[in-house]
């Protein structure tokens, strides 16, 4: 198996390992929620991240960061965790997925990655503007997963995912695909490799929560 597919684990040097693609699934879990800021003018000016993780995970990485042992992350030690995070996701494009009319949309590297704990969890927060002017089109989605299938990061409730500035002849609405509908819908495209390693491809995303915004056509 690729090391990729243990991408925190590995990055982190958590020492996590798998025995067989067969046994690939989710071992870090996050809460997250999503602020889409959008212009006047209909143009996506960026994506705000906060995700939460689980407790387990959380104090792993406690233990791993707090170097002088006060069972505490200094802003030094804060400040370590986030450039390894940050280091550990930007080759997966930030876990983001953004597409408009089913093309992906390539977005921008955060300017900063803030990482602290909060109620003893692991909170890491970003913002991410595309890289290129994305005014919206008839389909805009936006979403996150991990391409690895290391991490479940989802959101908990469609409030959780937020529009400011929305136009006024757009639409929204959040999507939560069936595993089965999903597979059944994208038989065609999913082969063996999938089945057998889903850390090989990059089909995880058709299993990943996403906001739609549905705008009319401009002629």
């Amino acid at each position: 198996m690729q090391q990729k597919s243990a991408v925190f684990a590995s990055v982190l040097a958590l020492g996590v390992t798998f025995a067989t693609p067969a046994y690939v699934h989710p071992h870090v879990f996050a809460e997250a929620r999503l602020d889409i800021t959008i212009r006047p003018d209909g143009t996506v000016e960026k994506l705000g991240h906060v995700w939460r993780f689980d407790d387990i995970f959380s104090s792993t990485v406690l233990v791993e960061f707090d170097k002088n042992g006060d069972l505490k992350l200094d802003q030094a030690e804060l400040s370590a965790l986030a450039e390894t995070i940050n280091a550990s996701i930007s080759e997966f494009d930030y876990f983001q997925s953004v597409q408009l009319n089913d093309k992906k949309v390539v977005m921008a590297a955060p300017r900063q990655l803030i990482a602290d704990f909060q109620n003893n969890q692991l909170i890491i927060a970003f913002e991410s503007p595309p890289k290129q002017p994305l005014k919206l089109g008839t389909r805009t989605s936006f979403g996150v997963y991990d391409p690895t299938f290391y991490t479940a990061i989802d959101y908990v409730n469609d409030s959780d995912v937020h529009v400011t500035g929305l136009p006024p002849a757009c639409r929204q609405k959040v999507v939560r695909p069936d595993p089965d509908e999903a597979i059944a819908q994208n038989q065609s495209t999913l082969t063996d490799t999938f089945f057998n390693d889903p850390t090989g491809t990059d089909m995880t995303k058709i299993f990943a929560t996403r906001l739609e915004i549905e705008c009319p056509s401009q002629g």
